[in-house]
Order: C-alpha cells, then structure tokens, then sequence
C-alpha cells in the first residue's frame, strides 16, 4: 500500500503541471497526498475490517473533503442516500491495490475488487479498472513474472499492453477514464528497472499524474518488494498519523517486508 500512496504523493506536484520527461526532481517541497491516498487507506481499512465500503469511504472523504476528489464524488461522499453513478474514472483503480494483497485467492481478489468499485463506479470500465490493478497486484506479490502479468491482464480485461512508453508519451494527454489512464499506467509498471523508475516512467507520461503513479506503484512494490529508505522517509512525512495506523495495521495483516 507504501507504493500507491508513494506515487500519489511524488506525483502530485504534476498532476497539473505535467512533464514529459523521466529527468525530474523526484522530492519536491509541495508535494502532497491527494484523494489518490484518502482513498487508498479508506479501501484498505473497510477491507481489512470487513466493513461497508460506502460507510468508510465516506468516513475518510469527509475527513479529507478538499483532497481533490472529482465533482461527482465529491457530492457522493456527502450524500444521505449515496448511490452509485455510472462512472468509469480511474477513482476505481487507484483505491483498489490492497485488496491484491488481503485475498490469497484470484477470484476473491476480482469480487472483492468489484465491490469496492460498484459503490460508485458501477461501469463496466469502471469495475474493470479496479480488477485489473487489484489483480496486477495480487499476481505481482505471488511471484508472476512481468510476462505472466502483461499476458493475464490482457486475456482478461482486454487491455493492450504491448505498446511502449516511447509510443505514448508523445500524445498522450490528462484522461482521467479508467479505460485511457489505467492501461498505460500499468505499462509504466512493466517497463520499470525498479520501485522508483516505475514511478518516474508514470509520471512522465504527462498524464493524470498521481494517480497514474499511484497504480504503478502499488504494482512496482508488490514485484519489487523494494521501496528506497528516501522515498519511505519522504512519504511517510507527508501522511497524517491516522493514515499511517492503517498502514501500519496493513503491513501487520500481510506480513511482508518491503526492503
């Protein structure tokens, strides 16, 4: 869960200042969680304690109501009567990592994933989304291999995997869509060298940067199981305690030590 909250944060900064280049100052002073992060522990934390996904969800957006949520979920978080809308944006995605490292089986990590997207986004690429960052993760953490994981995703989400970040980069603009955001994000994961490049190639797609990041990330930590002391250091700094006793009880649940 380090690594998403970690690209969110050092993606930040970019998220509407994008760059096209991996040769960027990774620690930048105004970097800071977005919605990326509020909604990363919020998922861990209702998912970890077996609870409503709408009631925690809930719980931390109204905790953190200017963290950059998108127009419609913004209403949602603060709704009486919170019904899901039909959306396919990359929100699904970028919350659902943990559950590919709570779930030791592949088809609880999809049903579980499509509960944690449906509460809102209830679109069939909307669902997508979550299940195929959710299972990257899952099929990363047991040892699958970069092939493996380009291969499954691909047979089971339809995604197109095998284009090249030097083929996007050039006009590949802000898409916020699960569908135009979450497939290269995925690809940045694929051809990173480790944790960081990972992060530097999402970024540098000049995209939605944070939460392009985020997903990466949470894929590069669950294959890499390294994440650099600086970056750790850098990111833990910029949490809030309450964010970091789910992340501590997180790492407690799945055992796992990130170098």
């Amino acid at each position: 869960m380090l690594g998403a909250i970690a690209g969110d944060i050092l993606g930040s900064v970019h998220e509407f200042k994008p760059v096209k280049t991996k040769d960027f100052e990774l620690f930048d002073v105004n970097s800071q969680f977005t919605d990326d992060t509020v909604m990363t522990v919020a998922v861990a934390e209702a998912t970890m304690n077996q609870e409503s996904y709408i009631d925690i969800l809930q719980k931390w957006g109204r905790k953190y109501p200017f963290a950059g949520y998108g127009s419609w979920f913004g209403h949602w978080i603060f709704s009486e009567n919170p019904e899901p809308y039909n959306s396919f944006g990359n929100g699904s995605g970028m919350r659902a990592s943990s559950i590919g490292w709570l779930y030791d089986n592949e088809e609880l990590v999809l049903n579980v994933a499509l509960e944690s997207a449906q509460i809102t986004h209830n679109h069939e690429e909307g669902i997508i989304g979550a299940q195929a960052v959710a299972l990257g993760v899952f099929l990363a953490r047991k040892g699958s291999s970069k092939k493996e994981i380009r291969e499954r995703l691909e047979s089971t989400f339809g995604y197109s995997l095998r284009r090249t970040l030097e083929e996007i980069r050039p006009k590949y603009y802000f898409d916020v869509t699960c569908q135009g955001s979450v497939p290269e994000a995925i690809i940045a994961f694929l051809e990173s060298n480790d944790f960081e490049d990972a992060i530097r190639n999402a970024i540098s797609l000049g995209g939605d940067a944070d939460t392009q990041a985020c997903i990466s990330g949470a894929l590069a930590e669950a294959y890499y199981l390294n994440i650099p002391k600086p970056i750790k250091e850098f990111v833990i700094s910029r949490i809030t305690p309450e964010m970091l006793m789910v992340l501590n009880d997180f790492n407690q649940r799945v055992r796992v030590v990130i170098n």
